[in-house]
């Protein structure tokens, strides 16, 4: 089984031979990219290990950076579209309501949100899925990137909401739920569902539970009964996520209040920075992989 599709590498072969023939050597290319390696502050594995293979260190990056992103869009999306997209409780609750007192149209519109919420959590593990058959170390980067795009289209469908809000507002919201499907898909996906961002119900309700168990005292130590202990390293990583969401939720209000939809450019932006260090470790794989096809006294090689 390759690593990478055949297709992907006669795309990145010609793209190669054409654009970068007599401007930039194989050698000056594979340096640019460890250079870039080297200098990126993020952790190789953050977006490659998954599940019991990763540390708690990994868990904790991704849970700050993750869940600052959808605060931000969450509160941010709230002053821009008047909806609450992150999480789907209140949506299913509003779904049930209406339906109880005959409010279709309303009943609709919710279900759009749900539905929209739960493509976006499949369309994200499809391409997991597809990436993971390959063995692509870049298939989580590639979804996040797609999210980053996604959220730049948000970002301009926005721009007409005043002057077409009546047909595009829907639309808007839906592709907005959809991003965050695949914002949260992806993180539980990559982290065995020990980090989730997009919500904090369950996150704050584990809050309380360690708070409980690192309150509890115990008096007597009775033989073949085990001590209530808190686990300190769940009770960490779940504050590192709610004040994250928190802080990224005053940061995209603040941000749409006085920006407006512009400010999905740097929310795009850091996406494409997290997901960069493991799509320039694919296009390492890639170099060595077309080097060996290529032989070094071909006319016209650039590797």
């Amino acid at each position: 089984m390759r690593r990478i599709p055949r297709y992907l590498q006669l795309l990145a072969d010609r793209y190669l031979r054409r654009l970068l023939k007599n401007r930039l050597s194989g050698h000056q290319l594979q340096a640019a990219v460890e250079t870039a390696l080297a200098t990126l502050p993020i952790q190789e594995n953050l977006l490659v290990r998954e599940g019991a293979l990763r540390s708690e260190a990994l868990n904790r990056q991704l849970a700050w950076a993750m869940a600052f992103v959808a605060g931000a869009v969450n509160a941010g999306g709230f002053l821009a579209v008047s909806h609450y997209t992150s999480h789907m409780t209140g949506v299913v609750s509003s779904l049930a309501d209406e339906l109880a007192v005959g409010d279709l149209v309303t009943a609709l519109a919710a279900l759009a949100m749900m539905l929209s919420f739960l493509g976006g959590a499949l369309v994200c593990t499809l391409l997991i899925s597809f990436g993971q058959r390959r063995r692509m170390r870049s298939r989580y980067a590639l979804t996040m990137v797609l999210e980053a795009l996604l959220m730049l289209v948000f970002g301009f469908m926005g721009n007409r909401l005043q002057q077409e809000i009546r047909f595009t507002l829907p639309s808007t919201v839906m592709l907005l739920c959809f991003i965050m499907g695949m914002h949260n898909a992806v993180t539980s996906i990559i982290s065995g569902a020990a980090v989730r961002t997009t919500h904090l119900t369950g996150t704050v309700t584990d809050i309380g539970i360690e708070l409980g168990r690192l309150a509890y005292v115990n008096v007597h130590h009775r033989h073949g009964r085990d001590r209530i202990l808190a686990n300190r390293q769940k009770l960490s990583l779940l504050l590192l996520i709610l004040a994250s969401f928190m802080a990224g939720g005053v940061a995209g209000a603040l941000g749409f209040k006085h920006i407006g939809f512009k400010v999905t450019v740097p929310l795009a932006g850091f996406l494409c920075f997290l997901a960069a260090r493991p799509l320039l470790l694919e296009v390492r794989l890639l170099m060595h992989r077309l080097r060996r096809q290529w032989t070094p006294d071909e006319p016209g090689s650039v590797l």
